[in-house]
Order: structure tokens, then C-alpha cells, then sequence
């Protein structure tokens, strides 16, 4: 997803996440009658002391706003909503606002990031009642700020959040579930990157790297189902943000005995174009994979979440991340999908590569990282939006994990 978003930087992939709390702007709940309340429109203007952000809504909606640094974010959070958006409110530049992102955040919660090139200030926020043509609209008042007056509002809000919260009760991660007697299919887990409020890459037609993944990886797990003998999960079934350290742990719980991660990258040199594979590496095989990981590694800061508050991780994440069995059978499985899927497509020059991904890093399944191509590239972008290609990556990704699978029954016996 290189390209898209302005370089942030590094964090501790393996930390979990925490949801940090609110400025307490919030207005009266809408009763939901079933349907999810619908945003029309988000508008953006400059104006001479402000830059003010306006949302079209179909009801009167609650809402709750949170400051982010290092890089400057506001945090706009509604119950959950549809955005039937228009092509004019797609991000862009506008004065100290760098860009924004929307979608599901998680259940319930619907969620806007907006990207500041400086520190700003939330000088208002309030609803405007139906009034002529115009029906509910949220209106968001940026204006400029310093850094120490962003950071003691940031940190008021975090403050803020924890005194209210609730205590999270935090499950013990489900072991591995026993093999039910006479079911010998193989656990297979399909991670589409990114969702809901992180759109990955966007193509060369505006097309959003979440939704065409999800694409390819449902395509993959019909495939692999209509062969027979493999018991398929998707980290995501539809379009919502999954942090990244859930998105190991759902494969885990499932006993997943590979783990197959689904991304299209997005670069500034327009030409460049390809599939191609990763497996983890605390040193990058070149500069253009670490960059990648960077990139795909600063979802969750993306989405918009906070890690100055949160505690350590449970002691079986952390255990060596370089077990030999699972890294030669990450290498293994890497080397076998860019076998079989070089006669059906285009691949990356050197396509295989490794670096620090942090979706990888699950310690006892192996786990590779595949990128279907460049959506920055007007070829390869075309040709992941087509149903008949996709169906042929499926194809050729469900013949890499037979063959894969057939490997490790012969080196047993």
C-alpha cells in the first residue's frame, strides 16, 4: 500500500492495541429502526481560519471525537453507519488536512481518520438540524494549533478514556482446537489485508485494495472448498477494520496449518508491475521490502489507534519468532506459490522476497504474504478487477496450497 499515505513512523507490531477515549462531544443517540443510518456526503473547505469538514446524514447520530500525534490525527467515531459516498468526498489535500479514510471500525462503530500535516485544534463540533434542502449534517471545525496544545488534548482525551472505561476483561487466546475424529481436512486461514476503515492502496481508477482482496480471497476459499479435504477461514468475511495482531490470532484459534495473507501494493513508478511473495524476516531481502512492510505494517496506526497505554503482550506471541520449522516451511510454501503461479501470470522481477511483516509473525504456522500486483500499474489493476482473472489467481493459489500440502506428506513419510 506504498503511495497512499505519508510515511509514519516505526511501532511495535507486536503490542496489543487499545482504543483510546474521547474529547466528550457527543450528541443525543439516534433509535435505529433496523437499518443503518446512511452518510451522503462528506464536504471539506478551507476557510481563512479554519478548515471545516461537513458529513451529510441521514439521521440525527451520536458521535465522539479523539486526537492522535506522531502523525497528527482527529478521530471521528459514529455508531455504526453505510457511506453511500460520492466520488468528490475520496480523500485528497486540503490545507492542513492531509487526507481521511472511513468505514466500519468494528461492530457497532463506524469510524473517520483524518490525517493532519500539522497540529490542529477541533474549534467545534456540532449537528445542524434539517433545514431546507439539506437534512442532519455534522460540521467539524479545524483550526490551526500548536504542538503543545495538540499533545495536552490529546493526552486530556487518553485521561479522559481511561478514568470512564470499563476494564476489558481479556480472554486467554483459545488453544488450537482437537482434531475432530474422522475429519482430516486441512485448516487453511485467508487473511484479506486491510477493511473497513483501512482501504489499503488505491488503484488508478479509485479502486480500494480491501475490497478487491476480499474478492480474491473468497474466490479462494470456494475453490479450495469445492476440491474437497480442506476446512477454510477467512480473517474477514466483509468490509471491517481487523487489527493485525487479531488477524494471527483468529488463524491460531482456528489451527490453521498455513497462513495465506492477500495485499496489492501500490508504488510511484507506474510501470512497475507483478505478483509477488513474502515470508518474514527480521532483515528485508532488499529496500523495496522493507518499505512494504513498513507500509503494510502501519494498518493499525491507519485505522487509528493508539499504543501509548497498553500493556504487554501474552508470553506466547513472544516466544522466538524464527522457529526453523516454521520459517523453512514458510520458505517452502513461498517458493511453491511462485512455481505455479508463474506460467497463469505476470510476476514481480525477483518475486520472492522477505521481510518484517507483522501478520506473519505467528510462531507455529507458516505464513506467507502474497502481493497480486500493482494497483498503481493501469495493467495490473485492470486485471485484478476482472472476475475471470481472479477466479484464475484462486485457481492457481488453491493449486500452490494442494501441492504445498502434498510436499509435507511425502518429507513425513
Amino acid at each position: 500500500m506504498r503511495g497512499v499515505f505519508a510515511p509514519l513512523p516505526a511501532f511495535c507490531v507486536m503490542v496489543f492495541l487499545l482504543i483510546v477515549g474521547l474529547l466528550g462531544i457527543t450528541q443525543p443517540v439516534f433509535a435505529q429502526s433496523g437499518k443503518d443510518p446512511v452518510i451522503s456526503n462528506l464536504r471539506v473547505g478551507q476557510h481563512p481560519d479554519k478548515i471545516r469538514l461537513v458529513l451529510d446524514m441521514s439521521n440525527d447520530l451520536s458521535f465522539t471525537i479523539f486526537q492522535l500525534p506522531d502523525p497528527y490525527r482527529i478521530v471521528l467515531d459514529l455508531p455504526q453507519v453505510s457511506f453511500d459516498l460520492p466520488k468528490t468526498a475520496r480523500t485528497r489535500s486540503v490545507g492542513a488536512v492531509g487526507g481521511w479514510r472511513y468505514g466500519l471500525f468494528e461492530p457497532g462503530t463506524s469510524r473517520l481518520v483524518i490525517d493532519a500535516k500539522a497540529p490542529v485544534k477541533v474549534a467545534a463540533a456540532f449537528v445542524l438540524p434539517p433545514s431546507g434542502d439539506h437534512g442532519h449534517r455534522l460540521v467539524l471545525d479545524l483550526a490551526p494549533t500548536d504542538r503543545n496544545a495538540f499533545m495536552v488534548a490529546s493526552k486530556a482525551s487518553i485521561e479522559r478514556r481511561m478514568a470512564n472505561r470499563t476494564p476489558r476483561v481479556r480472554p486467554t487466546p483459545a488453544p488450537n482446537p482437537p482434531a475432530v475424529p474422522g475429519d482430516d481436512r486441512r485448516v487453511v486461514a485467508i487473511d484479506p489485508g486491510h477493511g473497513g476503515v483501512d482501504p489499503g492502496a488505491i488503484g488508478v481508477s479509485k479502486v480500494y485494495e480491501k475490497d478487491l482482496v476480499l474478492k480474491v480471497a473468497k474466490t479462494l476459499k470456494a475453490e479450495l472448498e469445492s476440491r474437497g479435504g480442506y476446512n477454510v477461514v477467512l480473517t474477514r468475511e466483509s468490509d471491517v477494520y481487523i487489527q493485525l495482531r487479531e488477524r494471527i490470532a483468529i488463524a491460531r484459534r482456528a489451527g490453521a496449518e498455513i497462513f495465506i495473507s492477500l495485499h496489492a501494493d501500490s508504488i510511484d513508478d507506474k510501470d512497475l508491475r507483478g505478483l509477488s511473495v513474502y515470508t518474514l524476516s527480521e532483515n528485508a531481502s532488499d529496500e523495496e521490502a522493507a518499505a512494504l512492510a513498513t507500509s503494510e505494517n502501519k494498518s493499525d496506526i491507519i485505522a487509528g489507534m493508539d499504543f501509548s497505554t497498553e500493556e504487554p503482550v501474552v508470553t506466547d506471541i513472544l516466544i522466538d519468532l524464527a522457529q526453523r520449522r516454521t520459517m523453512n516451511l514458510s520458505t517452502r510454501l513461498a517458493n511453491t506459490v511462485v512455481e505455479e503461479m508463474g506460467p497463469r501470470t505476470r510476476l514481480l522481477n525477483r518475486p520472492r522476497r522477505s521481510a518484517g511483516f507483522a501478520v506473519l509473525k505467528a510462531p507455529d504456522v507458516p505464513s506467507v504474504l502474497i502481493e497480486l500486483g500493482f494497483l498503481s500499474n493501469t495493467d495490473d489493476e485492470k486485471s485484478l478487477r476482472n472476475a475471470a482473472k481472479q477466479e484464475q489467481l484462486a485457481q492457481g493459489l488453491a493449486d500452490s496450497i494442494d501441492r504445498f500440502f502434498v510436499g509435507m506428506q511425502s518429507a513425513r513419510r
